[in-house]
């Protein structure tokens, strides 16, 4: 399908999600109010007068509704050299955004603030392909917890009130009245598949094992309960076993949802102390296990893998590589970059220092021909979106997001923001907890930021292929 936009003197034919990012410009600049549109495509066609630009969008998205699951990516995917394809071999360029169901409540925030549905269709909206869902091993492990029960229980494990946490259940049940008789498994299911009814892929993100806020070096979340230099701090709830079991639980499930497309092993990897003092061996072994586990499980899955230093280090794998045949034309690479992180702490403050330093410790993995080479992900970045003198943007965080755009556009790899969530059921003790790196509201409305879309550039483009 095929929407051709014609006004004044400007006329351009785009792919779907490209122009539903157009329109979105357009609409925001009220140049709708003396355009003409027109559609062509398998399943509609014909000229739209848009004297009013909400009219014109509530028409199209009725129109394209219907029809737009035919839209999404012919799956399986797989992998070849540095790319990530689709069944009939076309290049899939995951432009994501993070939605955190990792916290105590263990389902996927803002439900309590709109119906899944508005969420699932404002991403669709915006130009987001996919959603890096994020889930805890507890979550894994017991997954047909009532989410009654769950906010129950999340009041105790967050140290809040009970009254607190039952307000927003009853808040999100009054949203989305079926979580009254849900599981967290439902909630999980629903998100998955109303994303997918969108053409919206969805990618599993392991966030953590005990449900909680992440990530520092003493929250127990961080470094295998197994590997070499156990310390409780960083250690006490990564329990290996339950991880394996809770991945192919996760793996599983997903076999009845068709828009999961990849499951992440582990999110942040973070040794600590004598952690990770035996040249890697217990990132090599664990990760291997897991990955062959996944998919032996469900080969149709694409398998992420991150590296150590929270997710910002895969360095090891230029001279010591890790074997994939396990899961081969399946594997993904991973890495996180923020202003603050110190892998690539740069304190003269040249965006060439940073981004060799990007290359360096990840950027290296797309080299072509090389036996590591393979699709990499920057499943995280973001920045706090207001209170800043340039856009809502403190300079720091601006640099680093310019520096960081100019890196993402050039190699054209794909990436994931941090986040979609403008508030939490609960974080850290905080009840109605405001995200404010997120790109929505507190009240999940719309955009947190307006001017923040656009600050991302030319990575929304797809600019190269095999």
């Amino acid at each position: 399908m095929v929407f051709s936009v014609s006004f004044c003197t400007y006329s351009s034919t785009q792919s779907t999600r490209e122009w539903f990012r157009t329109y979105r410009h357009l609409s925001t600049s009220g140049f709708l109010s003396f355009c003409q549109f027109t559609t062509s495509g398998p399943s509609i066609g014909g000229s739209v007068p848009c004297s009013s630009g909400m009219r014109f969008a509530s028409y199209v998205l009725g129109l394209v509704g219907s029809a737009y699951v035919a839209l999404g990516q012919t799956l399986p995917l797989h992998t070849s050299s540095r790319w990530i394809l689709d069944a009939n071999n076309a290049r899939v360029k995951f432009r994501c955004v993070n939605w955190a169901g990792h916290l105590e409540a263990n389902v996927p925030e803002g439900l309590n603030k709109q119906s899944i549905d508005y969420i699932t269709t404002w991403i669709h909206q915006q130009g987001f392909n996919c959603v890096r869902l994020t889930y805890s091993i507890d979550h894994a492990l017991s997954p047909n917890l009532l989410v009654s029960d769950s906010f129950t229980a999340a009041a105790a494990a967050s140290n809040t009130s009970l009254a607190s946490l039952t307000s927003a259940y009853s808040a999100a049940v009054q949203a989305n009245p079926f979580l009254q008789n849900a599981t967290t498994s439902d909630v999980f299911a629903a998100v998955v598949d109303s994303l997918w009814s969108k053409g919206i892929m969805t990618i599993l993100d392991n966030h953590v094992s005990k449900a909680s806020w992440c990530c520092n070096l003493t929250d127990g979340n961080g470094w295998w309960d197994t590997a070499s230099g156990y310390n409780s701090e960083n250690s006490r709830y990564f329990v290996t076993a339950d991880w394996l079991n809770g991945l192919q639980a996760m793996a599983t499930w997903a076999k009845g949802h068709p828009g999961i497309v990849a499951m992440s092993l582990r999110n942040e990897l973070r040794q600590y102390l004598l952690q990770d003092l035996n040249g890697g061996d217990d990132w090599y072994n664990y990760v291997t296990q897991a990955a062959t586990l996944v998919h032996q499980t469900n080969p149709d899955l694409l398998v992420v893998v991150g590296g150590v230093s929270s997710a910002t280090d895969l360095s090891t794998v230029r001279t010591r590589n890790l074997n994939t045949s396990a899961w081969t034309g399946k594997h993904v690479w991973e890495f996180h970059a923020y202003s603050f992180t110190l892998t690539f702490l740069n304190l003269l403050g040249s965006c060439n220092v940073t981004q060799g330093a990007y290359d360096t410790f990840d950027g290296f993995l797309m080299q072509p021909g090389q036996p590591f080479t393979g699709p990499l992900f920057l499943s995280e970045f973001g920045v706090g979106l207001t209170g800043g003198p340039n856009q809502g943007l403190s300079d720091q965080d601006n640099s680093y997001l310019t520096c960081l755009v100019s890196y993402m556009t050039n190699t054209d790899a794909e990436w994931s923001i941090w986040a979609l969530q403008g508030s939490y059921y609960v974080r850290e003790g905080i009840v109605d907890y405001d995200e404010s790196w997120g790109m929505m509201s507190h009240d999940w409305s719309g955009w947190r930021n307006p001017a923040f879309p656009s600050m991302l550039g030319k990575m929304w483009n797809v600019t190269q292929s095999p």
